[in-house]
């Protein structure tokens, strides 16, 4: 038996969370090491009792190994571990990172600059169109959408995400195979074909109190910053908000009508410091405190743009064509990039949401200093 599997065998075991997983690792060394162990020896562990001892001494009577990696198999989906290079670098930083991500997809070095968008399942025109038009210009710049993929605002943000062709993850508070809401079915076939779905939970384990907690501090964990688009006092998206400022991530609450119920968890995280978002470029003038340094492209730190992110072959040519030390009309830049004018205000404005220029007034246009 690999590590891999070891692990997964470990994840399928009750009792047995990231936090003793870790404890268990530091005595015997190897996943696949805790597996061989008598209870004895697993009893002798800090944070082990006889119980858990005596479930993983005992775990091919409870845990179908076999069965799971043929249902791994016949799924189409894979299982990270921490020691993989595409588990995500921020989730490993959290106190009880996950032993085992499924996933359907694809997890990517784009997703290290990745955003978490979450809010209330009942929700209103206003939070709804809001959350689209965020993902949207969050994924146009080139920022990965993480979100639950629950009804109301997590299903808007991974819409808007789509829309803006960029990259998004939902996180699940299931097993992978278990489609919830079932309406979602089509949008996570889309997402799992633009990022990736996943969870820490073995296949067919259902939802539960405990289960949805579990999966938001996965959504704040592998992210940057935690946007909060529309959420009462008592909504879950605050439970990944407080994941968040545990972690040491920044926090955005979007401001609502002062007597919407909705607005109101969102009005009282402003109250305790979030930054209040008003559009996606309250988010984007944080990225240099999101991002680290090392994260920077040599000319970031020349522009003072976003860091690790991206440009097309269009958005490089439109960007030549400004002017480095003057005001460029969009005439001129249609002429020196040598492409069609359509082309050339889709760049730009990609260009404006990543701060690299900045229009004025009379279709003109300035790099930013």
């Amino acid at each position: 038996m690999d590590s891999r599997e070891a692990f997964i065998a470990l994840n399928m075991i009750e009792g047995v969370g990231p936090v003793r997983a870790r404890s268990l690792l530091e005595h015997f060394g190897d996943a696949p090491a805790i597996l061989a162990a008598s209870k004895h020896e697993l009893s002798r562990v800090r944070n082990i009792g006889e119980d858990t001892a005596e479930k993983i001494s005992a775990w091919e009577k409870s845990v179908d190994l076999a069965g799971e990696l043929k249902r791994i198999a016949d799924y189409g989906c894979h299982v990270l571990i921490q020691s993989d290079e595409n588990y995500p670098a921020m989730l490993r930083e959290i106190y009880d990172p996950p032993l085992v991500l499924y996933v359907k997809g694809a997890l990517t070095a784009k997703d290290k600059n990745a955003v978490a968008m979450v809010g209330s399942r009942m929700t209103t025109h206003y939070g709804l169109e809001t959350a689209r038009k965020l993902g949207y210009q969050l994924a146009y710049t080139g920022v990965t959408v993480v979100s639950g993929g629950a009804r109301g605002i997590d299903t808007a943000a991974h819409q808007g995400a789509l829309s803006g062709k960029g990259r998004t993850i939902a996180v699940f508070g299931t097993g992978i195979n278990l489609i919830f809401p079932t309406e979602n079915a089509e949008l996570f076939e889309r997402i799992a074909s633009n990022g990736a779905v996943i969870t820490q939970f073995p296949f067919n384990r259902p939802a539960d109190k405990q289960s949805f907690p579990i999966r938001n501090r996965i959504v704040a964990g592998m992210t940057l910053g935690t946007v909060v688009v529309e959420a009462n006092l008592t909504s879950g998206s605050l439970i990944t908000a407080n994941f968040a400022t545990e972690y040491g991530r920044q926090i955005f609450a979007v401001p609502g009508r002062i007597d919407s119920p909705r607005s109101k968890g969102c009005h009282d995280l402003i109250k305790k410091g979030a930054k209040l978002c008003e559009g996606v470029e309250d988010i984007l003038s944080e990225f240099e405190y999101l991002f680290p340094a090392s994260n920077k492209p040599a000319s970031a730190s020349e522009t003072g743009v976003l860091p690790a992110l991206e440009l097309s072959e269009s958005e490089q040519k439109v960007f030549n064509a400004v002017s480095a030390d003057d005001e460029s009309a969009i005439d001129e830049i249609i002429r020196a990039s040598g492409l069609p004018s359509s082309a050339v205000n889709v760049a730009l404005f990609s260009l404006e949401m990543k701060r690299l220029i900045r229009q004025l007034p009379g279709k003109l246009f300035v790099r930013n200093k």
